[in-house]
């Protein structure tokens, strides 16, 4: 004879992936357990981003300035005169492990006000993960000014999150000549740590010598926190939650010391390993894993 056994499964609004169910049924009375296992598979099918309310919220306005740009991803769908999309795998310089795709829901999409940047493990060409890197190039680009984002970044060893600017008409030659500005970094095998860093010519990672200051917060991956530069002729500040940590002052000696007198654009992405995100492995069992943007503002 048959019988059913019914399992009830409560879900919740944390991602864990899919997930094993294995029911073992033991000591039968009058009869013969022909198999006494059975396995199933709990998908996740559920689209439902969890947006936590807690976080740092920047004012919208600050003295001496004018805001110039902003997306609030309020809408349902990337705005595409704002934002374009790199593409490409083969480890972007770094030795990451992801294929940036474009226009493509898994890795980039807007859900309940916000924009989601989302690493999978999966294949695409030579890649093992996919994911995305969104560009405001020719778009958005700036010489000077405030850019805050408002963010709450993924967890776990081998994820590599980053906001950052880079030189749009590269004037001083490519990377690092034409400079660098990383507003926020975080690497997963760190996951109390984020980081602002400046490379140019003179100060760069390859050397050794880059400008980077490091922070400590408990709450990354679980709350938005705003990170910010204030940047002019003179100096860049980084700012997190609006309070400064690092100045990377204008020395007057170079465009090999200081590039920053040209256009920027910013760069949204999760990558995956690389020699910094992937320098502690990669944790096969965390992805999915995701950005949350609720907004990007730029003064001048």
């Amino acid at each position: 004879r048959t019988r059913t056994v019914t399992v009830n499964i409560l879900g919740d609004v944390a991602y864990e992936g899919d997930e094993t169910l294995t029911l073992n049924l033991t000591g039968p009375l009058a009869a013969l357990l022909a198999d006494p296992a059975a396995v199933a598979t709990i998908r996740n099918d559920d689209t439902y981003v969890f947006i936590p309310s807690d976080g740092y919220t920047t004012p919208e306005t600050y003295t001496g300035y004018d805001k110039v740009w902003q997306d609030e991803f309020s809408g349902t769908s990337i705005d595409l005169t704002s934002w374009g999309f790199d593409v490409g795998g083969g480890g972007w310089g770094n030795n990451e492990l992801q294929y940036y795709t474009a226009h493509r829901l898994e890795n980039a999409r807007m859900e309940n006000g916000c924009l989601v940047i989302e690493a999978h493990r999966e294949k695409k060409g030579s890649s093992n993960y996919t994911s995305a890197r969104m560009v405001s190039k020719r778009k958005g680009d700036w010489t000077y000014g405030r850019m805050e984002i408002r963010a709450k970044l993924p967890k776990g060893v081998g994820v590599w999150p980053a906001i950052w600017m880079l030189s749009t008409d590269w004037t001083y030659g490519g990377w690092p000549e034409s400079g660098e500005i990383d507003i926020m970094e975080s690497v997963g095998y760190l996951p109390d740590s984020v980081y602002g860093t400046v490379h140019t010519k003179r100060f760069n990672h390859v050397q050794g010598t880059q400008k980077s200051v490091g922070l400590a917060s408990k709450t990354l991956s679980t709350e938005f926190h705003t990170y910010s530069i204030e940047w002019d002729a003179d100096k860049i500040d980084f700012f997190f939650d609006d309070q400064k940590y690092q100045t990377f002052s204008n020395r007057r000696e170079g465009p090999d010391a200081w590039p920053f007198d040209q256009k920027f654009h910013l760069i949204l992405n999760v990558a995956v390993g690389g020699n910094w995100g992937g320098k502690m492995g990669v944790d096969q069992s965390i992805w999915p894993q995701k950005m949350l943007v609720d907004y990007v503002r730029v003064y001048q």
